[in-house]
């Protein structure tokens, strides 16, 4: 597969730039694209404008450098414009709800509208996209941080349903929700809670890595944790 390209969306982040260096140094990928809104070209997932020109500008490099067989959207954001996850429905706001659908759900659902129909109709591709435990419905026994587990409920329903749509033309195409576990990263920063396991950036994308590595068709349309173990809905 050394003639396959890679594709990582939000690449400037934590996650996203030791996503990079993880594939870079893989064997499995002879090209590795970062975008972000600082790339070039940029992609913004508040303006669904640029994520359609930076997917046409993939499509062209992928006609140069190989097929696409992983997109991988490593997006996402907890506290937005200084507003934390809420600890109380008292805290509920509507526009820091919309806020949080916006960056978590809407944005990669735009991401999946523009990048899925670029992965080949035959052959092994991957599409992941970062979302949280915290947004498992079977899993919330705290309760709490309503916009950003809804949000994050939001897209694994949308890569559920989009995984079924996949399926459709591109039989061996995998779509899959993961949860990256606690990253030592600034989207963490004042929440990672004693005992819990904090992963530098580079453990975290080796781990995601593998995950991505380890998928076959069957998964598709799955939520896996960071050690590719099955997360309820």
């Amino acid at each position: 597969m050394d003639t396959a390209t890679a594709i990582v969306i939000g690449a400037n982040g934590g996650i996203g730039s030791a996503l990079v260096r993880a594939l870079e140094a893989s064997a499995a990928y002879g090209r590795v694209l970062g975008l972000s809104r600082s790339s070039e070209p940029p992609l913004d997932l508040l303006d669904e404008a640029t994520i359609e020109q930076a997917a046409r500008w993939t499509g062209e490099q992928a006609g140069i450098h190989g097929p696409i067989r992983l997109v991988f959207d490593a997006t996402g954001g907890l506290t937005l414009e200084g507003r934390g996850p809420e600890k109380s429905w008292r805290e509920i706001d509507p526009e820091a709800l919309a806020r949080s659908y916006a960056i978590n759900a809407v944005g990669p659902a735009l991401v999946m509208k523009h990048f899925l129909p670029l992965l080949p109709k035959e052959g092994r591709s991957v599409f992941a996209t970062l979302s949280a435990r915290v947004g498992s419905i079977g899993d919330n026994h705290l309760g709490g941080w309503y916009g950003y587990r809804a949000a994050k409920a939001a897209l694994n329903q949308m890569v559920r349903t989009a995984s079924v749509e996949l399926g459709r033309k591109r039989p061996d195409a995998i779509c899959v929700a993961l949860h990256p576990g606690t990253v030592a990263t600034p989207l963490t920063e004042g929440f990672a809670k004693n005992g819990l396991d904090v992963q530098s950036p580079d453990e975290a994308a080796s781990r995601l890595a593998n995950v991505v590595q380890s998928l076959t068709a069957k998964d598709t349309g799955r939520f896996f944790d960071h050690m590719g173990q099955p997360i309820p809905w």
